[in-house]
C-alpha cells in the first residue's frame, strides 16, 4: 500500500511538472472541458491563450493586445479536505472507473483517503507534495492504529512484515521527502510575507521588436498600372510594447481583470496611402499615446460550464473565443497581426459589453458576445447600442484529442464603413469629398478555423473567411475573403522553442457594387468608385523561429515575404526581417 502511494505520489508530481513545461512552450492546447472560470482568465493577449483550453482562455486584448495577454491563473484558495468513510461518498468515482477497487480498499478498509469539501475527489488532477505527504501520512497513522490494537481481520501478520520492509526500505527516500516539504513550507512562508497581494496577483509582459523593411516602389495613386510612389522601406524600426495586467480574486468563483498597456513604435514607412497601410501590421504594433486601460472587465463563473464576462475594456472576440490555434501568440507566437487568427474575429475591435462561454458538451462548447467599440460614448454614431457595435458567436468542437474545429458567424454595424480588422481591406466605403465621411456598412461573415495534432512535434492548420455588406437603405453589396494555411513544429530542435511556416491571403474585395462612388477598388484607380473588385491578390508568407531561453524569455527572429502589397499588381514585393524579444513574469 505505500509503495503505491509513493509510486502515485512521484507519478502525480513529475505529471505536474512536465504538463507546467509543456505549457511554457506556449505550444499546445486542447478544447473542450475544465472550468469556464479558469478559461476567461490566454496569452494570446491577443491572446497567450492552450493547455486544456477552458472557458474565455483570454488570448488577450483587442487590437494587438488581444494575443498578448496569458491566462490569468486562479486565485481560488486552498480546499481543506475531509475524510470519508466510504467510496460512495465521493461524487465523482464511478463504480467503473480502472482505480475503484483501489480507492475503495483505501477507504473503507484503511480509511486513510480524504475528499474535497464538495464530496470530490478529483482523481485526474495532479498530486502535489503537500497532498502527498498528508496522504501517506494518514495512511501510516491508520496502519499504526491498527497494529496498536492488533485488528488481526484487517491487518495480516504478512501486512506487517510487508509494511515493516517497506518502512527500511523507503527510509532514506522518506526521509528526503521530509526535508524537501520542511523547505518548501519555508519557502511557502517567504513567499506569503513579501507576496504582492492576498487577493490580487500581478503579472506583467515586455516585447520589443527590430524590424526592417526593403525599399519598393508602388501603383498606388491613381492605380493606373505605373510604378509612381517610392516606399523608402530601408529605415530600421524598434517596436515596444509592456501590459501590466492584476487578477482580483472577489469571490472564489468571481474575479475582476485590470490591465494597464504603453505601445511605441509601428512598422514605416509605408505607402501614403490605404491601399498598403496594413499589410504589414505586426501582432504586438499598438503605439499608444501613453498608459492607457486595455482591460476592465468581471468574470463569473455561473455554474461549473457556464462563465459570463462583463465590462468596459477587454471584451472583444479576442478574449471571449477560444483560439483553435495552439500558437496563437502576439508575444511567443506568428509575428504579423494577419497570422494571429481568422480577421473576422477581430472584427469591430471591442472595448466593453458582455460574453459568454459555455461547455454543453465534454468536446463541444459555445460562446457568444455583444460588445462595442465606444460603449463610454454616448451620441449620434456611438455609445453601446448606436454606434460601432458587433455581436458574435463561436462553436468550438473538438472531435479528438488531437483535431479542433471553429465555426464562427459575427454581424457588424460600421458607422464609417471600416470593419476595424486592421488587416487587407478593412474599410469598405470610399470617403465622400464633400463630407469628409465614409457611408456605415451592415456586416454579415462567416468562417472556419481547423488544426490538427499530426506529430507531438508537427501540427497543420487553416482558416477561411467571408463578409458580405451593404450600406443600410441603399442597394448593392461589397464582398471579401480571406484565408491562411499554415505549419508549426513545437519543440523544434529543443525543448520549448516553436517553428512556424505560414501562407495567406488577406482581406480582399472580390466584389463591390454599392451605389455609384461608394467602391473602394474603382476610387482608387479612377476616382469614379464604380462597381468592381480588387486587381490583384496579395499573398503573405511568414517564417519565425522561436528560441525559448527560459521560461520567462524568448527570442524570436522571422521574416515576413508580401506579393502584390495592397492587392496592386503593379506594385513591388516587400520584405521585412524582425527580431522579437519577449519577457513575461
Amino acid at each position: 500500500m505505500l509503495a503505491w502511494l509513493l509510486i502515485a505520489g512521484v507519478n502525480g508530481v513529475a505529471q505536474k511538472a512536465l504538463a507546467q513545461e509543456y505549457i511554457n512552450t506556449g505550444t499546445t492546447q486542447e478544447t473542450g472541458g475544465g472550468s469556464a472560470l479558469d478559461g476567461f482568465a490566454d496569452l494570446s493577449a491577443q491572446r497567450l491563450r492552450q493547455q486544456k483550453q477552458l472557458p474565455f482562455r483570454s488570448q488577450e486584448l483587442g487590437i494587438k493586445s488581444d494575443n498578448i495577454i496569458p491566462s490569468s491563473p486562479s486565485l481560488s484558495p486552498e480546499e481543506p479536505m475531509a475524510q470519508v468513510t466510504s467510496v460512495s461518498q465521493l461524487k465523482d468515482v464511478q463504480p467503473n472507473d480502472w482505480a475503484f477497487q483501489a480507492l475503495q480498499s483505501l477507504v473503507e478498509r484503511y480509511g486513510c483517503i480524504a475528499g474535497y469539501p464538495d464530496s470530490s475527489y478529483r482523481g485526474n488532477h495532479a498530486l502535489t507534495r503537500y497532498e502527498f505527504a498528508a496522504g501517506v501520512n494518514a495512511c501510516l497513522d491508520r496502519v499504526n492504529e491498527l497494529i496498536t490494537t492488533a485488528t488481526s481481520d484487517l491487518v495480516t501478520r504478512e501486512d506487517l512484515a510487508i509494511l515493516q520492509k517497506l518502512q527500511s526500505e523507503f527510509a532514506p527516500e522518506l526521509a528526503t521527502l521530509r526535508g524537501r516539504v520542511d523547505s518548501l513550507e519555508a519557502k511557502t512562508a517567504e513567499i506569503k510575507a513579501n507576496q504582492f497581494s492576498t487577493t490580487t496577483k500581478l503579472n506583467g509582459l515586455l516585447i520589443v521588436g527590430i524590424q526592417g523593411r526593403t525599399n519598393n516602389r508602388g501603383d498606388v495613386n491613381p492605380r493606373d498600372g505605373q510604378k509612381d510612389t517610392d516606399d523608402a522601406g530601408t529605415n530600421t524600426d524598434i517596436i515596444s510594447l509592456a501590459q501590466l495586467y492584476l487578477t482580483s480574486q472577489i469571490t472564489p468563483r468571481s474575479y475582476l481583470f485590470t490591465g494597464l498597456l504603453d505601445g511605441k513604435g509601428k512598422t514605416s514607412p509605408r505607402f501614403t496611402n490605404s491601399v498598403s497601410r496594413n499589410d504589414v501590421l505586426l501582432g504586438y504594433e499598438f503605439p499608444t499615446d501613453g498608459l492607457i486601460v486595455s482591460d476592465l472587465n468581471f468574470h463569473w463563473l455561473v455554474t461549473d460550464k457556464l462563465a459570463v464576462m462583463v465590462g468596459t475594456e477587454g471584451v472583444s472576440m479576442p478574449a471571449a473565443f477560444r483560439g483553435p490555434n495552439r500558437v496563437e501568440s502576439a508575444a511567443t507566437g506568428p509575428l504579423s497581426y494577419f497570422a494571429q487568427r481568422n480577421p473576422i474575429l477581430n472584427m469591430g475591435y471591442g472595448h466593453g459589453g458582455i460574453a459568454i462561454d459555455w461547455q454543453f458538451a465534454k468536446r463541444a462548447s459555445l460562446q457568444a458576445i455583444y460588445t462595442s467599440f465606444q460603449p463610454g460614448s454616448p451620441g449620434k454614431g456611438s455609445g453601446l447600442f448606436d454606434g460601432t457595435t458587433t455581436t458574435g458567436v463561436q462553436l468550438l468542437l473538438t472531435p479528438t484529442d488531437t483535431l479542433d474545429l471553429s465555426l464562427y458567424y459575427v454581424n457588424n454595424y460600421s458607422s464609417n464603413g471600416c470593419l476595424l480588422t486592421f488587416v487587407g481591406d478593412e474599410c469598405l466605403t470610399t470617403v465622400n469629398t464633400n463630407t469628409g465621411k465614409s457611408a456605415p456598412l451592415q456586416t454579415n461573415a462567416v468562417g472556419a478555423t481547423l488544426t490538427w495534432q499530426i506529430s507531438p512535434h508537427i501540427s497543420a492548420g487553416a482558416w477561411g473567411g467571408y463578409t458580405k455588406s451593404y450600406i443600410p437603405g441603399q442597394s448593392g453589396n461589397v464582398e471579401t475573403t480571406n484565408y491562411m494555411v499554415f505549419l508549426n513544429f513545437p519543440d523544434l530542435f529543443a525543448k520549448g522553442n516553436l517553428g512556424g511556416i505560414y501562407v495567406g491571403q488577406p482581406p480582399k474585395i472580390t466584389h463591390s457594387d454599392l451605389p455609384v462612388g461608394n467602391n473602394v477598388p474603382d476610387f482608387i484607380n479612377t476616382g469614379l468608385g464604380r462597381a468592381g473588385g480588387q486587381p490583384g491578390t496579395t499573398t503573405q508568407i511568414e517564417a519565425f523561429y522561436r528560441f525559448q531561453l527560459t521560461n520567462n524569455i524568448s527570442i524570436t527572429p522571422g521574416i515576413i515575404h508580401i506579393l502584390e502589397p495592397g492587392h496592386t499588381p503593379d506594385s513591388d514585393s516587400v520584405t521585412i526581417g524582425i527580431l522579437r524579444s519577449t519577457f513575461s513574469f
